[in-house]
């Protein structure tokens, strides 16, 4: 089995098309095709189903893949540990919400860039609930987000800075004018929020659930721009850090409402896999973020 094979078989995978996958690596189609035909009778399996044009990956490829990347990966550190020493350099691949990235990390990303210039810095949105899969097989280093604690044991982690959480409506809407409001008082309500995934929105979901309290409308976004949009347009209440909505509160464009519920603020983490390699780009990658992030409170 061959290095060259396998980076065929995985972009394939991703592609799906033979002749999409030949130019990506820089061969002939013909090529792509005999190395996959190796491939498969070496493992004695078939891994892609071609009907016709269309080509998808049998049960036996869906099983081989993870491997085939955590193997590339292996490949690709050990090529970096030979040719770069300790100094940081390279791709280096961080999911992070697009909450954090915005209004957290501006100034490290500046002073990472400028000590570390030869990095390459991958940002990948992701949801906490594709975080496990997504650092066991490589396709992240590495993930900065807001959770409560790590999701299992293979996952490490480091605690930053705690996050406050905002329950957040328009000044017209009735709750906005409550002395306090509770968990009973959700119920019926329309809500916008970011997808299930989220860490917080996670919080706000399990607390209804537990006290039997049932939502009006609920509308999901994958930005938390387009829900402070919607929340100062009247649309509805919105659950967002106080990070992300500073502005908005100053301007009065909306009102944080007085929530007298269990907590809903959560902290910001690193998460990496426990069998992950610490290259020297991602261990000056965590130090600058924890220098700049790490909680002066308690830990987790």
């Amino acid at each position: 089995m061959e290095v060259r094979q396998l980076e065929i078989f995985r972009t394939l995978s991703e592609e799906l098309n033979f002749t999409r996958t030949a130019e990506k690596v820089h061969t002939v189609q013909s090529n792509v095709t005999a190395q996959i035909k190796a491939l498969e009778e070496e493992l004695g399996s078939p891994l892609f189903d071609r009907l016709g044009r269309r080509v998808t990956l049998t049960d036996a490829g869906r099983n081989f893949l993870p491997f085939a990347e955590q193997a590339l990966t292996a490949m690709e550190r050990g090529q970096r540990a030979v040719q770069t020493g300790a100094e940081p350099s390279g791709p280096l691949r961080v999911g992070i919400p697009e909450s954090i990235l915005t209004y957290r990390l501006p100034q490290v990303l500046r002073i990472f860039h400028r000590r570390f210039p030869h990095v390459e810095l991958i940002f990948r949105p992701q949801w906490d609930d594709a975080l496990p899969a997504m650092l066991e097989n490589g396709k992240l280093d590495m993930a900065v987000c807001m959770i409560d604690c790590s999701p299992n044991a293979a996952i490490k982690s480091i605690r930053l800075s705690p996050e406050r959480i905002f329950l957040l409506a328009h000044a017209s809407h009735p709750l906005a004018s409550q002395r306090t409001v509770k968990p009973a008082d959700m119920a019926g309500q329309s809500l916008l929020l970011t997808e299930s995934g989220c860490g917080y929105r996670l919080k706000l979901d399990q607390l209804m659930a537990l006290q039997n309290i049932r939502p009006g409308n609920v509308t999901e976004f994958s930005s938390v721009e387009a829900i402070k949009q919607c929340v100062a347009a009247g649309m509805g209440l919105g659950l967002l850090p106080a990070i992300v909505v500073a502005r908005e509160l100053r301007q009065r464009q909306f009102k944080a409402l007085h929530w007298a519920g269990p907590s809903l603020d959560i902290a910001t983490h690193i998460l990496w896999h426990r069998d992950k390699w610490i290259s020297p780009a991602m261990a000056a990658f965590m130090d600058l973020v924890k220098e700049k992030l790490e909680d002066s409170g308690p830990g987790a």
